[in-house]
Formats: C-alpha cells, structure tokens, sequence
C-alpha cells in the first residue's frame, strides 16, 4: 500500500464562489466582496477550509471578469481594495484561507500592456502578446477560438494578427517574452504577500505556445485545432517550473491548475515531487462525454453512468500514488450537477443531490463544492436567446444558427442543458425577493425554484442537501481512510450502481450510489459490509439499493 505524504491542502474541501452572482450587498444586482464577507459564517459553519473566488480583477467583463485590465486593481462592481482586505481578513479570523483565480494566458484588450502593443511594431510592449504576419490574404494559421471563430484578429492600424485563444477581447500573452513572465511573477508576488493562500490557474495549460503550424480540422469543423501547439507543452512546464521556483516555494500555498488533458498530463503538472503544481482540473469527465460531433458539447448527449465512471475510476486508479486529484462535478463553466448527472425533479432532487455528494467526497482527492451545489441548486432552463448573458453562447448562436447550419429551437434545447448561464443564476438565501441575493435588479435572472430551494429553509431542515454536506465534509475531517485510502473500484459492469472501496490502514470504506430512479438489486448493500457511516436513507432493504440511494459502510 502506498503511503501518500500529508499535506493540508489534501485534507481541504474547497468552496468556489462566483462573486458576480454570490451576494450583492449594495443593491445594484451585482454580486460583491461585501456580499461575501457577510456570508462568511455560513461557510464557516457549512465547514469548508478554502475559498477560491472566481476572478475579482479589474476588468471590463467581456468574459465575466476572465480579460483582466489590471492584475492589482477590484473590479468597481465588485467592490474596493479596502474591501478585499477586509474580506481576505475575516476568512483568516474563521480558521479559512483564501484562493485566488490567476488569469495569466491572456489579458483584456483594455490592459495597459496591450493598448501599448497595439500602437506600433517597434514599442517596447508589442511583443508583449503574439502579433502575426497574415498568410495568402487571411490568418496567420487555420486555428480557432475556444469561443468560436478565428483564433486571430486583424489590427488595420499595424497591418498584422493578434492571437487570442478566446475572446478577440483576450489577447493571448507571450510567455516566451522573460519579460512578461518577470510581470506575471511579481504580480503573483504582490498577492501572496498580501496573505492569500493559493491560486486557481485558469488555463494554465495554454502558457507555452510551441510553433504557429496549423491545426487538424475535424469533421465538419470550420477551424483547425491549435491543442497541439497550444496545449501540454514541454514549455508550458518549463514555465510552470520557473513559477514553481521564483515564486509558489517561498510560500505555503494551495496550487490548482485548470489545465485539462489526460492522466498523464494530470501526473506531470501534479507530480508527487512538487516541481509544478498540487493539482489540476481535469475535464473528460465533463466535457469529454459530450465532446460526439464537431459540435462539441452542443448536443443533446447525456452522461450515461457507464461513461462517467469510466473516466472517474480511470483518474482515481492513475494517480494514486503519482499525483493528487480534484473533485467535483460543477463548477463556473459547467451546468448544475444535480441537473445534469442527477435528477432535477421535485420528486428525486434531494436524494440524487445527496447521492452525487457522497460519490464525490468519499473519493481519493480535494472535492470542490461550487455555491448552491451544497443547496442542491438547478439548472434554470432559459428558453429564449436573450435570456443568456455568457458570450460563448451567443457566439456559437452565431456560429451555427445564423449560418442556418442548426435550427434555432434545438440550440435552444442544448443551451438549455449545458450552457454555462445554469451555474451562473443568483445564490439562493432565502424566499425573500430575488431570493435574498439582491435588493435591485439582478445581472441574470434568479432561478424561479428559490421558493423551495435556499439556504434559510434548508438550514432550519436538518434532512436537507445542505446539512448532508455539512455532514460529508465533518466526516472528511474526522476519518483519515477518506482522505488518503486507496481506491478500488467495484460493480463496474453495472448500469446503475457506481460503487468502490476505500482501504487504509486495515480498515475498509464500501461506497454504493445508485444512479437511477429505480430501486435495484445491490449484493453489497447488506450489514455485513460494516456499519452504516452515512446514507439518503434512514432506512434501507438489504440486497437493493433505492432510488439515488447512497450508502457507505465502514469496517
């Protein structure tokens, strides 16, 4: 049996929070640090360690706070700097730390260093970013946005192409330029000495562009695919290294890189040796299964368990003992969880949402909890294009509805499913209006549901989804074998039951989630498995497990 090294951040759960839509506490319908601040209790006794806030960087929000203006300055809707610090200094008082969203692939175009970069060839911040030569009368290469389109966009007044992997509004910058990593790394400097506890890397795997060839066109793809380039590089490490060196080891952080890829890639950014990163975010679990057509995850591709545990299982067995894993099944960028690999009804919500938070927390790694995850929160199925605010989906609207390549009533259907506007609707706190999150007018529309689902009713409820987190995180905290235990998977030849074992030290951790509607046969769920640690269930039949049940034993 391995013996996995300890370290806090292991033994953390994470709680992310989208500031935009968290708490608004001065009225005008946007989220703010204040809001956060006055929240703190509730995460305090929720009993998270780590809050990673979603970006809160000065920023003209093409991308909701991901083109960033400047690195030391709050967004004005968010807040001051004054209230940052007020905020970062109540977490500590409450035994919490605090993560930050490190945006350092690209910037706004409204960025100091890019207004100066467009100016001419020859100043001294062009090459801060990737200016191009165009080719036979178009782009420097075939690759495409992330957002869809062209990955480059034409400057008339310079006569060349900027890359942006994004947005045309996020300019990609050139890490290859040491002047722009000595930015970067004394920016990441000035916050750590301000008393942050890490950072959450936004594609972090993107730093180190290798060659500007062109990318292979998929069937039916309008653009080529820059991952090859772009993605996983050796210099892309090579700079993560540097990080590691000039900044991450002078201090006691929590690093998180949102780098997709494989196993493989996971096992080298967050090698057991320390060299890169803690961990990293994997995405075939959530984006990979809808990932059928040149669509990509516009479809109407569900997530059949089979798929999901596959990769899952496939994660958990590779890295063990090579590196450290993340947890979660929703985040900023994802739909509701519940709605998504659950089961959303008012009938099968609080169980499914319950039998989801066991699967993830009983798990080998750090779970992440995205707000209103802990509530149980849904999607909020917008039925019409002006009810979205998120820019990839008025950019693939135009994309392939305006092309008249797909019909407008099933992009409907697919955004309704998967977009990412589902995670990002207001906190719900309580039944007052706008469910407590605001006294104006909210940015995006708060989920109707919130007369049933906030935080106030389910506090007072102690069988709701929320005192079930409570429950799974105090568990987490309490019982080493949840932590650190090997994996082993179990039943993974069946359609319906996503079971495994933990094992630690001679004992033995049995946890069966039952993903359907159905009550199921289940040999494993008997008495003679150990004694019942936590279930959805107070009562249970032996040999079958109910409907989303969930039951973990330990012996």
């Amino acid at each position: 049996m391995f013996q996995e090294k300890h370290a806090w951040w292991k033994e953390s759960v994470v709680y992310q929070i989208y500031p935009r839509s968290f708490a608004d506490s001065n009225g005008d319908g946007i989220g703010d640090l204040n809001g956060i601040t006055a929240h703190l209790d509730y995460l305090k006794d929720l009993g998270v360690d780590v809050i990673w806030v979603s970006p809160v960087y000065a920023s003209p929000n093409d991308d909701n706070g991901y083109d960033i203006s400047d690195y030391r300055a709050i967004m004005a809707e968010f807040g001051t700097m004054e209230d940052f610090d007020r905020m970062l200094e109540n977490i500590h008082a409450r035994g919490m730390k605090l993560v930050m969203d490190l945006v350092a692939n690209h910037t706004s175009d409204e960025h100091a260093w890019f207004l100066e970069s467009k100016k001419s060839r020859d100043n001294p911040y062009r090459d801060y970013y990737i200016w191009r030569d165009g080719k036979n009368g178009g782009a420097p290469n075939n690759w495409g946005s992330c957002f869809s389109g062209s990955a480059w966009e034409y400057d008339a007044a310079t006569d060349q192409y900027y890359l942006h992997l994004f947005s045309r509004k996020q300019p990609d910058l050139n890490w290859a330029n040491p002047r722009v990593r000595d930015e970067i790394f004394a920016m990441m400097t000035w916050w750590c000495e301000k008393g942050i506890d890490g950072f959450r890397m936004d594609v972090i795997g993107m730093i180190g562009k290798e060659n500007m060839n062109d990318g292979p066109v998929g069937p039916g793809a309008l653009y080529g695919d820059f991952g090859p380039s772009c993605q996983h590089t050796e210099t892309t490490h090579r700079y993560i290294r540097e990080m590691r060196q000039r900044v991450l080891n002078r201090y006691d952080l929590i690093t998180i890189g949102e780098a997709g890829g494989g196993t493989a890639d996971a096992i080298r950014y967050s090698n057991a040796d320390g060299t890169e990163l803690n961990m990293t975010f994997g995405f075939e679990h959530t984006d990979g299964i809808n990932d059928h057509n040149e669509m990509g995850k516009w479809s109407d591709h569900g997530t059949p368990l089979r798929e999901v545990r596959e990769v899952l299982n496939r994660w958990e067995l590779d890295l063990q003992g090579k590196a450290w894993n993340t947890l979660y099944l929703s985040n900023h960028d994802q739909p509701r969880q519940v709605s998504r690999f659950g089961n959303d009804s008012p009938l099968w919500r609080e169980k499914s949402a319950k039998m989801l938070a066991t699967l993830l927390h009983m798990m080998r790694g750090t779970p992440f909890i995205y707000q209103g995850e802990e509530l149980g929160m849904t999607n909020i199925y917008f039925s019409s294009l002006a009810q979205y605010k998120d820019i990839e989906v008025h950019n693939a609207w135009r994309q392939w509805v305006e092309s008249g390549k797909v019909d407008a009533q099933d992009m409907l259907r697919w955004f309704a499913r998967i977009s990412r506007d589902n995670a990002r609707t207001p906190m719900q706190w309580n039944t007052s209006a706008n469910a407590g999150f605001s006294t104006g007018t909210p940015w995006i529309s708060v989920n109707w549901n919130y007369l049933e689902i906030n935080a106030a009713s389910e506090m007072a409820d102690p069988d709701s989804v929320y005192h079930y987190y409570q429950k799974l995180i105090a568990l987490r905290h309490t019982h080493e074998i949840i932590v650190y235990g090997d994996f082993t998977p179990l039943m993974t030849d069946s359609e319906s039951v996503y079971a495994f074992r933990r094992e630690l030290n001679g004992q033995v951790l049995t946890v069966l989630c039952n993903w359907t509607d159905r009550t199921v046969p289940c040999a494993l769920s008997d008495s003679r498995s150990g004694s019942d640690m936590i279930s959805n269930y107070p009562e249970h039949k032996t040999g079958f497990l109910y409907p989303y049940e969930a039951r973990v034993f330990l012996q």
